[in-house]
């Protein structure tokens, strides 16, 4: 935690993916479209930090997503199916590595199991009796009621693609140099106004940038600081700013549209 009053939470994802892949194959979705782990990851990373991120298939059967995952730095396990039952062991694995990590990495305090099979619902029992916070992802239609029932949140692949219609859109006039890092800003803070931060601290929001992006750096936009990218956020209407009088550090209290 640091002076500001907000920690990160850090996160360790595990991926059904043959379940989810088979759930989006049967969701109504077009038929050309392909599973997209990223949104996923994009939606996680607003809620800490991702130190595992691991998925589990016989790749053999989704060799069109293998180098999508890779690019993602997400560890492929490889788990065959059995010939007499044509199973394959990919629940088993899952849990055995997410038990082992409970115990072995204390700093883990969030673990996220994208599946909505109803086996996993004993593994996320067992997480929260150790003190982990269990998140769930799943499709609406293949996702057991228990899982999701069981699990401290529990977010449904088809809302990623729902768009909060509050932030502002930036002016077409916007200057090409400046226009990628307040879309972000705005990205950000709409991501913790989702996630329910009462208070959204110029660090805190800073923080968020930077998991979504990187590479950000607000000088490589013309910046001097972060404050100043505030500053000219706000004047364009953007967002809405006060000054914290016990630490004089920024905080966003909304939207300029807001206000």
């Amino acid at each position: 935690m640091d002076q500001t009053g907000h920690s990160d939470h850090t996160l360790a994802v595990f991926i059904d993916f043959e379940n989810l892949a088979l759930g989006f194959q049967n969701s109504n979705q077009d038929p050309k479209t392909k599973f997209n782990i990223k949104k996923i990851l994009e939606r996680l990373v607003e809620k800490g930090k991702i130190i595992v991120k691991k998925a589990y298939s016989d790749w053999g059967k989704y060799q069109n997503y293998k180098r999508d995952l890779h690019e993602l730095a997400i560890e492929l396990i490889e788990i065959p199916k059995r010939s007499l039952t044509g199973k394959n062991s990919a629940d088993i694995h899952l849990c055995v590595d997410a038990i082992d990590l409970c115990y072995s990495k204390d700093h883990i305090d969030t673990f996220v199991i994208v599946s909505g099979d109803s086996d996993f619902s004993p593994l996320v029992s067992k997480l929260k009796e150790n003190g982990k916070r269990a998140i769930g992802v799943g499709m609406k239609k293949s996702t057991s009621e228990l899982l999701i029932g069981n699990c401290d949140e529990f977010i449904y692949y088809e809302d990623l693609e729902q768009k909060d219609a509050s932030p502002p859109t930036l002016s077409r006039n916007t200057p090409k140099i400046k226009r990628e890092v307040l879309q972000l800003l705005i990205d950000s803070i709409a991501a913790l106004i989702r996630e329910n931060k009462e208070i959204l601290w110029s660090s805190m929001v800073k923080d968020t940038m930077k998991r979504k992006s990187p590479s950000f750096s607000e000088s490589a936009h013309g910046y001097r600081n972060f404050s100043e990218l505030l500053r000219d956020a706000e004047k364009r209407g953007l967002v809405s700013l006060r000054i914290d009088q016990r630490s004089g550090t920024y905080v966003v209290t909304g939207f300029g549209n807001d206000h």
